[in-house]
């Protein structure tokens, strides 16, 4: 027997659906995802966190969950929404069906109820607080316990996702190495390290697709927490740095604006999303909160450097304000949708970033040159610590 569930919003608007996940109630910012595929990639995706996500896609789970198309460990978001669950799975990679991956991992989730609707009012009111639940049927008490939620602004979110200790990525996927050595690199690998580019990337709530495009490139990958100092990141021996993606608000992360503020000019810096952010904010520009953010993997983003439009993948709610860019940063990409900044260069340190996710998985691939851009920087950097000194 289905079991009901509804979604509340802080405007006193109440959605009725049917539970497909686990039993409870949850609150964030109900956002809205328009990708066509990538659930469970957007599932587990750490920059989720504290949200409600609601895809506009009418029918989710057709080809089911598998072990592999992960983003990281488990889910990350507040709660998931849905038009119409698929009864059938179909794909030969499916271990299971979407309902038993939210079960599974307890997260709370709704279908049947009108995501069109939903999504419009989102549009048109901008980001709103929810609460979802199959605990408490009064539409009163849900919509005052959704006037009641934190949000997002001024959160630090980074730290409930990210991992304490150090670590470095070594295919096959998703096997996480620890520094101290307890699960050691095969040995081919273990004796070509020396002649990678060796990249130190702070987490922020990292998806795994970009440490393994940092490592299918060439690259010796070392991932440190994001709450490092700049010091303590310096000590890896880095060719260069990466700055992850992650969840929220990024003004109240002091701690990784001044590491970066620091790191600036020591070595290449490449940031993705969060990370994007983050280098703004430590080269002195400010960000702001969106009306409803761009959530989805057919995003139109103009290259000024090259004239290219590029179809990307994006998760953000925040973004950087452009009154406020100093002289020393440069836009390199602007959303073709509202204008709002998608890249940035450095004029005077090697440091460049993009709003956007150029790992996307599931996602476009347009953007897959920022790596191959990444590369070069690394392999320059590499050549100068290795050179004789007269």
């Amino acid at each position: 027997m289905s079991q009901p569930a509804k979604l509340a919003l802080e405007n006193g608007t109440v959605f009725t659906g049917t539970s497909i996940g686990a039993e409870g109630e949850v609150d964030g910012e109900v956002c809205f995802n328009t990708s066509m595929t990538g659930y469970q990639e957007i599932l587990t995706d750490p920059s989720y966190r504290g949200q409600i996500v609601t895809m506009t896609y009418p029918q989710i789970g057709n080809y089911g969950v598998n072990d592999e198309d992960v983003e990281s460990q488990r889910p990350h978001m507040a709660g998931f929404v849905i038009r119409e669950n698929s009864r059938a799975v179909s794909n030969f990679r499916s271990q299971r069906s979407l309902v038993e991956y939210l079960q599974t991992w307890g997260v709370v989730a709704i279908e049947s109820i009108d995501t069109r609707a939903l999504v419009r009012c989102i549009r048109s009111k901008g980001a709103l607080r929810g609460v979802l639940s199959t605990l408490d049927m009064d539409d009163d008490s849900l919509v005052a316990k959704a006037q009641k939620s934190p949000g997002l602004v001024g959160r630090d979110l980074v730290r409930e996702v990210i991992s304490d200790q150090p670590r470095s990525w070594h295919e096959p996927l998703s096997e996480w190495t620890f520094l101290n050595g307890t699960t050691p690199a095969p040995e081919n690998q273990t004796q070509s390290l020396n002649s990678q580019p060796h990249v130190v990337a702070l987490d922020f709530g990292m998806k795994l697709n970009i440490p393994r495009h940092l490592y299918d490139m060439g690259c010796q990958v070392s991932i440190v927490p994001g709450t490092v100092t700049a010091a303590e990141l310096l000590e890896q021996s880095p060719d260069g740095i990466f700055l992850s993606n992650g969840p929220g608000d990024p003004e109240p992360l002091d701690y990784a604006i001044k590491t970066i503020r620091e790191l600036l000019g020591k070595k290449p810096i490449f940031g993705i999303c969060l990370g994007h952010q983050l280098l703004a904010l430590a080269s002195g520009a400010q960000t702001f909160k969106m009306k409803f953010g761009h959530r989805g993997a057919n995003q139109p983003v103009l290259n000024h450097l090259s004239g290219c439009v590029e179809i990307t993948s994006q998760n953000h709610g925040f973004a950087v304000d452009e009154a406020t860019l100093p002289t020393e940063l440069e836009v390199t990409h602007r959303s073709l949708n509202d204008q709002t900044i998608e890249g940035i260069r450095h004029r005077e340190v090697k440091a460049f970033s993009v709003q956007y996710h150029p790992e996307a998985s599931a996602g476009p691939h347009d953007s897959h040159y920022l790596f191959k851009q990444f590369l070069e920087a690394l392999k320059e950097e590499t050549k100068c610590n290795s050179a004789p000194t007269s």
